[in-house]
């Protein structure tokens, strides 16, 4: 079984108190990156467990547990789409995997629905991210919500729970996961061999497991590239940086572009910082002459380009606009 992280002690002994008697819906809600997922299977595990111990969490060598940890629990179900669980392979088929679940993966569970626990006991079904269900997915899975079979749980973890169905909302136990303390998640980062923990969770927006994966992109040419165009706008040669970032995933530009311009709002506004603690001298240089206005239309331009980066065919003509786009503002 996998630990829960340090951060989650409160929301174990939150989820002690709900096994008395559990909602037939349960709503793992929360941002991006701070181990939902984890504790939604650390808690299924647990209720399948035939022997946990005082503190509730599965004892790990019971027939049970086995089957879990090797995926083969008859009481068990994981729906989420393609693409993560093949890692982004390519089906049999050859075409590329789904990121929706589909109504065929909800109408898969028909027979898992009508069955009696194998071993007389729960069962869980989880999904995730629930907001991933297609409209017709979502659909049949309310019919299942609406009537549940007898000791079934369905457990839905999702970073984004206002694109649910306001009927699947209403029939779910909401389960609000708070952004873990500084303190904790930077103690974590440290232990996981992450060199700038501080700095990896503040570039994260305060996401643990997105700072491991943050760790190496703090410190990589393309985002320090980026950045010293960034600072420096009226001197930023447009055709250059697209050319140097043009292999680059353009998303992943989009948000660094758009943290970024979040501090620069931020010093603005309020006078500090979320996810460039270092830059303050510069980041304080460049808000004292641009205006708020330009900032807040900065920033709507950045959230389109994001969703627009998803389907760009011309990485570099697409780099190009984006950076003409910050000059401009920054320089009005």
């Amino acid at each position: 079984m996998k630990d829960i992280y340090p951060w989650q002690k409160n929301d174990w002994a939150r989820l002690g108190e709900l096994r008395k008697g559990p909602a037939h819906g349960l709503l793992f809600k929360g941002s991006k990156g701070i181990g939902k997922l984890d504790l939604a299977i650390n808690y299924a595990q647990s209720l399948l467990c035939q022997d946990p111990d005082e503190s509730n969490f599965a004892c790990g060598k019971c027939p049970s547990c086995h089957w879990f940890e090797q995926g083969t629990h008859p009481d068990f179900r994981l729906l989420q789409p393609e693409i993560l669980s093949l890692d982004g392979e390519e089906t049999e088929s050859g075409k590329k995997p789904s990121k929706q679940i589909s109504v065929e993966q909800i109408r898969s569970l028909a027979d898992f629905f009508g069955m009696t626990a194998h071993q007389g006991g729960r069962r869980v079904v989880l999904i995730h991210p629930a907001e991933t269900m297609n409209p017709n997915a979502a659909n049949a899975l309310l019919k299942n919500l609406e009537e549940p079979p007898p000791g079934l749980l369905l457990i839905l973890v999702s970073h984004k729970p206002q694109q649910l169905l306001p009927t699947i909302l209403s029939r779910c136990l909401a389960f609000a996961l708070p952004a873990p303390d500084a303190a904790s998640a930077s103690r974590w980062l440290a232990e996981q061999g992450v060199k700038n923990p501080a700095e990896a969770l503040a570039a994260s927006g305060f996401a643990p497991l997105q700072a491991v994966q943050m760790d190496e992109q703090l410190g990589s040419e393309e985002r320090d590239r980026l950045l010293r165009g960034a600072r420096l706008p009226e001197s930023l040669d447009v055709f250059a940086l697209a050319e140097a970032l043009q292999k680059t995933d353009q998303v992943l530009v989009v948000q660094w572009l758009q943290q970024w311009c979040y501090d620069l709002s931020s010093m603005k506004l309020a006078g500090k910082l979320r996810y460039h603690l270092g830059e303050e001298a510069a980041i304080n240089k460049l808000v004292g002459r641009v205006t708020p206005l330009n900032l807040a239309r900065l920033q709507k331009y950045l959230q389109t380009a994001k969703r627009e980066a998803r389907h760009t065919l011309n990485p570099k003509l697409f780099f190009e606009s984006l950076f003409f786009s910050y000059r401009q503002l920054m320089l009005e």
